[in-house]
C-alpha cells in the first residue's frame, strides 16, 4: 500500500522545519569530508542554520495554519517558542566549541545532534496530535541522551548518560501510557477533537487517569518535584556546554508540549489539572530551594535551582488563561537566557584541567577580573530576582498570574521561596567580591569570541530587564 503524498500547500507551514532538517542532513554529509583541523566550519555552519531557521520564522515564510490533518499547528505561540529555541540553541553551540575542542571531546556529531534535537523541539511545540507530541519528544530525548554521553571515557558523564536514558525512558513511558488512556477514553488522537469531548467522555475515570499520567510525564520532563531525581546528576555529570543546551532550550519545548496537551487537549478539565500543577509547583519551589542551599558545587546548585525555577514557571500554568500562559512563556524564555548565562560563566572561567564548577572557585574573582565578576553579578542577580534584571520581571509576571487564578497560597509560597533562593545566589556574589581567593583561582583565559558571547548573554539580562515590555507583549500576543 502506498501512502498519499501531501500536496505542496500542506507543507508550506513546515518550511522552517524542512529547511532545518534538510540542512542538518547536508551538514552530516559535509562532516564526512571535513578534516579534523577544520571542524570549525561545520560548527559555524550549524549556528548559521539555526539563525537562518529563526529568520524564516520571523519573516513568516510558509505562513501559519493547521496542516497534515490537524497534526501540525503553526500559530503565533509556536512561532514565538521556535524563534527563542533556535536563538538559544545557537548560543549553546557558541559556548560548546572551544570547551569541547580543548578537552578532546569535540565530535562532528555534536552540532548534528543538537540540530536534530532542535527539530524535535520545533515539532513538539507545533503538535496538534498525540502522535506528533510523541514523535517530537523522542527526537529531542534520543539526541539529548547521546549528547550527555559525548565524553565516553569519563565515568561521571557515562553515569549521567545512563541515568538520563533510564529515567528519561521511564518518563516517556509514563507519558505514553497517559496518552494511550486518553485515546482509549476519546477514540481520537487529534488534540482539538480530544478537547471537544474531554468533559463529556463516556469513560470519565479513564480520562482522568490519563490526565494524571500526562501531568506526571510533563513534570518528569521538566524535572519538577517529586520527579526531579535525574536532573542534578545529569546537569552535574554532562560536559558544561551540553548542560547549557539541555538546560535551556528544552524547557521552552516542554512548556510548548504542556500547553498543547493541557490547554489544547485537556482544556475543559483545567480545574483538575491546574490543581495538580499547583501542587507540583509548591513542592518544586520548597524542595528545590532548600536543597540548593546545601550545595557547594555550582553546577549542582544551579541544577536544584532549576527545579525551583520550574516551580515558578508552573505558577503561570496553574494560574491558567491567556495571561497565565503568557507569563509562563515569558518565564520560560527568561529562564532559558539566564540558565545559558549561568552555566556559560563556568565555561568561560574553566581551563583545560580546571573546572570552575565550585562556589569556592569564584572567590576573589573581582580582584583578578572586575569585568568578568560584573558579568557574573548580572547573571546571579537576575536568577535571584533582583530588580531591574530580567529575572525580577519574570517572577513578578508568574506571581501575578497565580493571584489572577485565585491561588493566593501558591503566590505566598513563591514569594517566600524567592527570598530563600536569593541567599544562595548572593553567596556567589559574596565569594567574588568579599572573600579571599583560594590558591591561584580562576583567571579567564577563554577565547575572545567565547568571552564576547558570554558578555552579550549576561548584559542581555540587564537590557531585557530595563526594556522587558516588548518581550512580554510578544508573549501576550502569542496567546491573544
Amino acid at each position: 500500500m502506498t501512502l498519499p503524498i501531501p500536496p505542496a500547500v500542506e507543507l508550506l507551514p513546515l518550511t522552517p522545519e524542512l529547511v532545518l532538517v534538510g540542512a542538518t542532513f547536508a551538514l552530516l554529509m559535509l562532516d564526512l569530508f571535513v578534516d579534523e583541523s577544520r571542524r570549525a566550519i561545520t560548527h559555524l555552519a550549524a549556528i548559521v542554520i539555526l539563525l537562518v531557521t529563526a529568520g524564516l520564522i520571523v519573516a513568516g515564510v510558509g505562513g501559519q495554519g493547521v496542516v497534515l490533518n490537524g497534526m501540525f499547528i503553526r500559530d503565533d505561540a509556536a512561532d514565538v517558542m521556535k524563534i527563542a529555541i533556535c536563538v538559544i540553541s545557537a548560543m549553546s553551540l557558541c559556548y560548546a566549541w572551544s570547551y569541547l575542542r580543548d578537552r578532546g571531546l569535540y565530535k562532528g556529531e555534536v552540532p548534528v545532534l543538537m540540530l536534530f534535537a532542535v527539530s524535535g523541539m520545533m515539532l513538539l511545540v507545533s503538535s496538534g496530535s498525540l502522535v506528533m507530541v510523541y514523535l517530537g519528544l523522542e527526537m529531542l530525548a534520543l539526541s539529548s541522551y547521546a549528547l550527555v554521553a559525548v565524553d565516553r571515557d569519563g565515568p561521571v558523564a557515562s553515569e549521567a548518560a545512563i541515568k538520563y536514558f533510564v529515567l528519561g525512558s521511564l518518563a516517556s513511558g509514563i507519558l505514553l501510557y497517559g496518552l494511550s488512556l486518553i485515546y482509549g477514553a476519546t477514540g481520537t488522537l487529534d488534540l482539538a477533537q480530544i478537547r471537544a469531548v474531554a468533559d463529556v467522555s463516556s469513560n470519565p475515570d479513564l480520562m482522568l487517569t490519563g490526565m494524571v499520567f500526562v501531568v506526571a510525564g510533563i513534570a518528569f520532563k521538566f524535572g519538577a518535584v517529586p520527579f526531579h531525581m535525574w536532573l542534578p546528576d545529569v546537569y552535574h555529570g554532562a560536559p558544561t556546554p551540553i548542560t547549557i543546551f539541555i538546560g535551556a532550550a528544552p524547557k521552552l519545548a516542554t512548556f510548548g508540549m504542556a500547553y498543547r496537551l493541557l490547554e489544547g487537549g485537556l482544556g475543559p478539565l483545567d480545574a483538575r489539572w491546574q490543581l495538580l500543577i499547583a501542587g507540583l509547583a509548591a513542592l518544586s519551589l520548597v524542595i528545590g530551594n532548600l536543597v540548593a542551599l546545601a550545595q557547594s558545587n555550582l553546577k549542582r546548585m544551579l541544577a536544584y535551582s532549576t527545579i525551583s525555577h520550574v516551580g515558578f514557571l508552573f505558577l503561570g500554568l496553574a494560574g491558567g488563561g491567556a495571561q497565565g500562559y503568557a507569563a509562563a512563556l515569558f518565564y520560560a524564555i527568561s529562564y532559558a537566557i539566564m540558565s545559558a548565562a549561568a552555566f556559560g560563566a563556568i565555561v568561560v572561567l574553566s581551563n583545560r584541567g580546571f573546572e570552575a564548577d565550585g562556589i569556592d572557585d569564584f572567590k576573589g574573582l573581582n580582584a583578578r577580573s572586575p569585568w568578568m565578576a560584573g558579568l557574573v553579578l548580572c547573571v546571579m542577580a537576575s536568577l535571584a530576582g533582583v530588580p531591574p534584571f530580567l529575572g525580577f520581571w519574570a517572577k513578578l509576571a508568574v506571581l501575578r498570574a497565580a493571584l489572577n487564578g485565585d491561588l493566593m497560597w501558591l503566590a505566598i509560597v513563591g514569594i517566600v521561596s524567592a527570598v530563600i533562593g536569593a541567599f544562595y545566589y548572593l553567596r556567589v556574589i559574596k565569594a567574588m567580591y568579599f572573600d579571599e581567593p583560594v590558591g591561584e583561582g580562576p583567571i579567564p583565559r577563554a577565547d575572545r569570541p567565547l568571552r564576547a558571547v558570554f558578555g552579550v548573554n549576561a548584559l542581555a539580562l540587564l537590557a531585557l530587564g530595563l526594556f522587558w515590555n516588548p518581550l512580554m507583549a510578544w508573549c501576550q500576543q502569542a496567546f491573544a
